[in-house]
């Protein structure tokens, strides 16, 4: 009688595993779906079509100086913690351009090698 109760308890504490396990994959599940199905929603709610970020430059840990586009206008803000300022107006003959080559493979390469070189000519010699 008592190995019957033993066989009892483990199938009994299996099947409640196995419960479990596939309660949690329901749940990851609707997880999964609900983040995607939100997502989705968001992106065709917030579609800008006038409103560009052009340029972000981080001056402090919360203040930035960013170039927006709005429509043909290019506006230069400073955005604060609690403060948004326009600093001027910019036309796109204003605006530089990146280079094509500062995107090309090799240049940051080249540019840490210096730097590197630097910082070792300038290390004391032991």
């Amino acid at each position: 009688m008592y190995i019957v109760a033993v066989q009892t308890s483990s199938l009994s504490n299996f099947l409640q595993l196995v419960s479990v396990f596939v309660i949690f994959l329901f749940v990851l599940a609707a997880t999964y779906l609900t983040t995607r199905w939100i997502a989705g929603y968001q992106k065709g709610h917030s579609f800008n079509r006038n409103l560009k970020i052009i340029e972000t430059l981080k001056i402090t840990a919360n203040k930035y100086i960013q170039i927006v586009q709005a429509g043909d206008e290019y506006l230069v803000i400073a955005i604060g913690k609690d403060e948004v300022c326009l600093l001027t107006k910019l036309t796109e003959d204003q605006l530089e351009a990146l280079p094509e080559k500062a995107f090309e493979a090799g240049t940051a390469a080249d540019g840490f090698k210096e730097i590197l070189d630097k910082v070792k000519n300038h290390m004391p010699k032991k």
